[in-house]
């Protein structure tokens, strides 16, 4: 593996961090919630032993200021400094793509948008509720985080959210919080500056997205729909699974839950290469 680049990526309103590592084929990692780069920090040299892999922090997140942080924030601009950055590492060559949460999003529209640029695409639990047969209830129940964001702040829009998200039934403390290394948790402490522009920007316009499902389908075999083995029948594992089922193809269960990237780190970086290198 060679030495990680470090660098800086102007873009429509924003300014990127970015991180190259590794030699071979493209891979791009797209993180969710308020991670940035560092969220695929205890997997990312493994997978760079045989490919070129590229993170960065999306835009308002961590390393990468915006223009205006007061602006909304869409899936299609996110996955447009995605290309960018591709184009940047290495211009018109394919790429697979892994996202994890909102990062997952990300992916799915860059395989529907640019499917001649993007070749493989590993998306863990994509919270896409406009394609759940109840999507009306979770169109409610995010007016109901955006009424908490404006009245009294981002803390109560995260409680909101975080009800919302659980299985129907479960109450907060059903399961205890998943055990994570020091270094995870250092890492979450980092991120959690970032709560509140992700609460207040990111999760109303990532889960109000409508993918394109026609197209998903007829590229069904370029895309990977995942899972975590402790999260069924929670909100956001509940949109990949639907999406399996329709397309006739498998879930892919990853260890851990939705956040199973920070807990199980070397069984989830594990399974990730043994998906990636299965053609």
């Amino acid at each position: 593996m060679t030495g990680t680049t470090i660098g800086r990526l102007r873009v429509e309103g924003a300014e990127l961090h970015y991180e190259v590592r590794g030699r071979g084929p493209l891979l791009l990692l797209v993180p969710g919630g308020t991670g940035g780069a560092d969220s695929f920090e205890e997997i990312v040299d493994d997978l760079a032993e045989d490919r070129t892999v590229v993170t960065y922090d999306p835009r308002g997140l961590a390393r990468s200021p915006l223009d205006d942080p007061e602006g909304p924030q869409r899936v299609e601009r996110h996955a447009a400094d995605a290309l960018q950055l591709l184009d940047l590492v290495s211009p018109g060559a394919s790429a697979d793509v892994v996202g994890c949460s909102s990062g997952a999003i990300v992916a799915l529209h860059l395989l529907t948008s640019e499917p001649g640029r993007i070749g493989r695409v590993v998306a863990h639990e994509p919270p896409v509720v406009e394609v759940l047969p109840d999507a009306a209830a979770h169109r409610a129940m995010l007016a109901q985080v955006r009424d908490a964001y404006d009245r009294e702040g981002p803390m109560a829009a995260a409680t909101v959210l975080a009800a919302g998200l659980r299985r129907p039934g479960d109450s907060p403390d059903v399961r205890p919080a998943a055990e994570l290394s020091p270094r995870a948790a250092a890492r979450v402490q980092r991120s959690m500056a970032d709560a509140p522009y992700f609460v207040g920007k990111i999760i109303p316009g990532f889960m109000a997205y409508v993918p394109d499902v026609d197209r998903l389908r007829a590229l069904s075999d370029r895309l990977v729909l995942a899972g975590g083995t402790d999260s069924y029948g929670e909100l956001p594992y509940r949109p990949a699974a639907f999406l399996a089922e329709l397309f006739g193809t498998e879930l892919v269960h990853f260890p851990g839950g939705h956040t199973g990237l920070s807990t199980h780190p070397a069984e989830f970086g594990k399974l990730l290469r043994e998906v990636l290198d299965a053609r």
